[in-house]
């Protein structure tokens, strides 16, 4: 047994010996297997960059001014406002596919679609909270509004969703706890003659 430690590991395979070695491809292998369509060597790449680089220096980005930083964003802001508007069709659907029935499936899909309106429109102020500045505080109250006519969309599909499953008291029959037995205006009684 203490003669079968002493016995060396086995030699690594080829493949990891090629992988870990530092040479480079031989000619002849370069020159049989022509480049694809496109390929441009690095060398090539490296020599273009070191003469754009001797020549010219690369001048910094222009750092925007604060119109334009106000602009970016309100284009921001809106796509914020209006994602919920986008994500419509598809919860529609997931509604439509749950069915009418009463399951775990279609109860936790409702209670999400009611949750995230929700809570979207109570956070709507860390959600613009970055993007808001001083000029553009009157542009922002219509991204707000409209973010929050989005998200009413949302509760509406919720609130029709609801309503399909028969959990809405819609009728009259939903509020018979409340409803007083009609006094009669006349009553009519049968005795039967022996």
């Amino acid at each position: 047994m203490a003669g079968t430690s002493a016995l060396p590991p086995p030699p690594p395979p080829q493949w990891v010996l090629e992988l870990t070695a530092p040479t480079a491809p031989s000619k002849a292998k370069a020159g049989s297997v022509p480049d694809p369509p496109g390929f441009t060597p690095t060398t090539a790449i490296q020599s273009r960059q070191s003469k754009n680089t001797k020549g010219t220096a690369i001048a910094p980005r222009k750092q925007p001014s604060p119109e334009e930083m106000d602009t970016l964003k309100i284009k921001k802001a809106w796509e914020l406002a209006l994602a919920p508007a986008k994500q419509l069709p598809m919860n529609a659907i997931g509604m439509y596919m749950t069915g009418n029935s009463l399951q775990i499936f279609s109860i936790m899909m409702v209670f999400m679609l009611f949750k995230g309106p929700i809570t979207a429109v109570l956070n709507i102020q860390g959600t613009f909270q970055r993007l808001e500045t001083e000029s553009n505080r009157a542009q922002m109250l219509g991204v707000k509004a409209a973010f929050v006519g989005c998200n009413m969309l949302a509760l509406a599909l919720g609130i029709w969703k609801v309503n399909g499953m028969g959990l809405l008291p819609t009728t009259r029959s939903d509020w018979l706890a409340w409803e007083t037995a009609r006094d009669p205006l006349e009553r009519a009684y049968y005795v039967p003659s022996y």
